[in-house]
């Protein structure tokens, strides 16, 4: 068991190191974040204009949640790791995984969490510089018992984030291009996610109907949870058991994608 975890710790140093040569380019992306961020602050503050609340919460409220949802999509968000399995795939580079003993799935997510570190820290740095002209107009709620939540919560959006990028990754075992299942799939993301506006501001049934995908997992609830958009405790918990769910089913599903498309794979190159 240490001999397995020392391999892939090793896998996430060598992947830190790599994602560090790249720094400037995850800083200069963080950087460009808060233009979108100012376009942010513009059309909510317009939104509110004349307006004490909308959804039952205030300008500020909303506000914070904007900035922690930019902050996450730094450290748990898949980027190019679905380009990156398929560009694998498709130049044959992944047949050395297949005479090695080492998990493809655990190898890339070491990959992952290093690359997710380095963008995550670097995109603190100039939201940690502004902070003083940002502290009037956010407002964190205090620290209770939610925020024993948002560990597991991370986590489990972490992987779920991962996962379904590597599932598209591995659709290059049947499809040369996979472009338009990921633009279709960021494009559905992006909305029920919550990117776009705070789920709880949507119809009551629609938003009971978003919290059993697992887009609502991927970034809306844990920074709900951090800023205090959801605090009921059985609500919490039963959110919770539905992310674990579907954490399991996308690792079934990355399982069956994996040894049905290394049949495919296997049948096509020889």
């Amino acid at each position: 068991m240490l001999a397995v975890l020392n391999k892939y710790r090793s896998i996430f140093a060598i992947g830190l190191q790599s994602n560090l040569v790249y720094r400037w380019n995850f800083a200069v992306r963080a950087s460009f974040s808060l233009v979108h961020l100012t376009f942010v602050f513009v059309l909510w503050g317009a939104a509110f204009s004349g307006q004490a609340g909308i959804g039952g919460f205030d300008l500020r409220q909303t506000l914070t949640y904007f900035v922690v949802m930019l902050v996450l999509q730094f450290f748990i968000s898949a980027m190019n790791e679905d380009y990156e399995i398929s560009e694998e795939i498709r130049n044959g580079l992944i047949n050395q995984f297949l005479l090695k003993p080492i998990n493809y799935y655990l190898y890339r997510f070491s990959i992952f969490v290093s690359a997710r570190l380095v963008s995550g820290l670097l995109a603190l740095l100039p939201m940690i510089l502004i902070y003083p002209l940002l502290a009037d107009k956010l407002v964190l709620p205090s620290i209770g018992w939610t925020y024993a939540a948002v560990i597991p919560a991370l986590i489990m959006s972490s992987i779920i984030q991962f996962t379904i990028a590597y599932c598209f990754g591995l659709l290059t075992f049947w499809f040369l291009e996979i472009q338009s299942f990921i633009i279709l799939s960021l494009a559905v993301e992006t909305v029920l996610g919550g990117q776009v506006f705070p789920l709880d501001l949507l119809p009551k049934w629609l938003y009971d109907f978003s919290a059993y995908l697992p887009y609502y997992y991927q970034m809306y609830f844990p920074a709900a949870l951090l800023t205090g958009r959801i605090t009921d405790q059985a609500f919490i918990i039963r959110g919770l058991g539905i992310q674990f769910f579907w954490v399991l089913a996308l690792l079934g599903m990355a399982q069956l994608l994996w040894s049905r498309g290394l049949r495919r794979h296997t049948a096509v190159g020889g």
